[in-house]
């Protein structure tokens, strides 16, 4: 970020944000090397929300801390927090806006430093209530800077709550990335490059269910991704409705899935070259057995071909109660309820962890865990699972109640060793969320290294329930 001046830096203050401390010597930028590293020193970024962040005294308002990855990991003093009222970001903070309600990462102006895009779904748009908007952050040498707000490609309404989900990618294969953000009953597509205005090469709206959530992977190894779409629970589909959106012979082709997921992530678990998908169920919600869907939650296996998801291959559903996989199968927690996907040994093969904010660990309720499974040539394997708690040998702090270790997971290479590392959301820790890291090595997750940072350790004002770890911004 540029040096702010002292009137800046009193700003950020006033609102109880702390500014950014980084590296001595970030790198310049030629080109991107990885869609999350927003200052161009060639080590992957994380970036992490908390939508129910107070800043200035507007509770809800939201709030975005991005820790920069280093040759050590993690590390509470490489940070920024970045608001609303941060200098030249647009709009500001206020009452429920939810800013960083959905995160997603890429170069959108190719200028060699990824950048961040923002969606605050709640946010009030002139006359419009909860019409929703997406911002972007600029990367920098730096890091983030200033930012401007992605225009809709048609008027606002009320309740559209645009940026309740994004995601970037290249739908087309023409090598610009585009930016997918999703509401109630919105899809709009932007293409770009992008100018530092925000203005798109080209926009487009699509008409839409509700997507509550989105993925983007190439599942069917034509070099152009393919947009995973979960919509959330329906009168007809309790399970959760999934589909996939792809660009084929100059439209947009929707096929809908018949598995279950709230959540997913998108990966090559066996290493053939084709995007396979996870889908992430939760028990939280109150009509599973109705739905169908495994005691304590479950995940569903999908694999990429050719032909599309699923077309090859039988889906594959696992829960606590399949052979393997640490833990028991106990109601409400919520396995299933973050999922993510990378190599974590380094061996070629997409892992995959799982989260469970809900689940006990000893007398403690929804103190959370997370569960890592291996892929390997054949698929996902439930050899050597591991489950790590904060009670787990060398990870940080101690299991309580309603921490929800586990409300976010994220598999991306943060210490430049080629091993995918695993960041963990917490988003109840201490009443104001965190997040926990787990270095990747040759052999596996080990706890070894793991560092624990609390929102405040991270400079987020503890006001009211800042809920950081509820999301993180997924690698491409």
């Amino acid at each position: 970020m540029r040096l702010r001046t002292t009137t800046a830096l009193a700003a950020l203050v006033a609102a109880g944000l702390t500014p950014l401390t980084l590296p001595t010597t970030p790198a310049s930028a030629g080109t991107t090397k990885y869609a999350d590293d927003f200052n161009g020193d060639g080590y992957r970024d994380l970036a992490t929300s908390a939508p129910d962040a107070t800043v200035s005294g507007e509770v809800g308002a939201g709030a975005i801390v991005v820790t920069y990855g280093s040759a050590s990991g993690l590390a509470a003093s490489s940070r920024t927090v970045i608001s609303q009222n941060s200098a030249s970001v647009p709009g500001a903070a206020e009452k429920s806006d939810s800013f960083g309600s959905s995160l997603a990462s890429a170069d959108l102006d190719r200028d060699g430093y990824a950048d961040l895009v923002v969606g605050a779904e709640y946010e009030d748009v002139g006359t419009y209530t909860d019409a929703g908007s997406v911002t972007v952050l600029w990367g920098s040498a730096s890091g983030l800077s200033g930012g401007a707000t992605l225009s809709p490609p048609r008027r606002r309404f009320d309740k559209d709550r645009s940026g309740m989900s994004v995601a970037t990618g290249d739908f087309d294969g023409d090598g610009s990335i585009e930016v997918m953000a999703a509401g109630n009953g919105d899809l709009w597509h932007m293409e770009g490059p992008f100018t530092r205005s925000g203005t798109a090469a080209d926009t487009e709206y699509i008409f839409n269910d509700t997507t509550r959530n989105l993925a983007v992977g190439d599942i069917t190894g034509n070099g152009s991704d393919e947009l995973l779409m979960l919509g959330g629970m329906a009168d007809d589909d309790l399970g959760g409705e999934v589909a996939v959106m792809s660009w084929d012979s100059g439209e947009w082709q929707n096929t809908e899935i018949a598995a279950d997921g709230l959540t997913g992530a998108v990966g090559d678990i066996d290493a053939d070259g084709y995007a396979d998908v996870v889908l992430g169920r939760g028990d939280k919600h109150g009509n599973e057995a109705k739905a169908g869907i495994a005691k304590g939650g479950q995940i569903t296996v999908l694999h990429g071909s050719p032909a599309g998801l699923g077309a090859t291959r039988p889906a594959r559903t696992l829960s606590q109660a399949s052979s393997g996989i640490p833990g028991t199968a106990e109601t409400w927690d919520g396995f299933g309820d973050s999922v993510a996907m990378g190599d974590i040994n380094g061996d070629g093969y997409a892992d995959v962890a799982v989260g469970a904010p809900a689940e006990g660990v000893g007398d403690q309720p929804e103190a959370g865990a997370v569960t890592v499974l291996r892929g390997s040539a054949t698929g996902l394997t439930t050899t050597r699972a591991v489950s790590f708690t904060q009670n787990s040998t060398a990870v940080p702090g101690t299991a309580e109640n309603l921490d929800s270790f586990g409300s976010a997971v994220r598999l991306a290479d943060l210490n430049g060793n080629a091993k995918a590392d695993l960041s963990i959301g917490v988003a109840g820790e201490n009443e104001v969320g965190g997040i926990w890291y787990l270095p990747g090595t040759s052999t596996g997750l080990t706890g070894t290294k793991s560092v624990g940072c609390t929102a405040t350790s991270l400079g987020l004002a503890s006001a009211g329930f800042p809920a950081l770890g509820e999301d993180f911004a997924q690698p491409r």
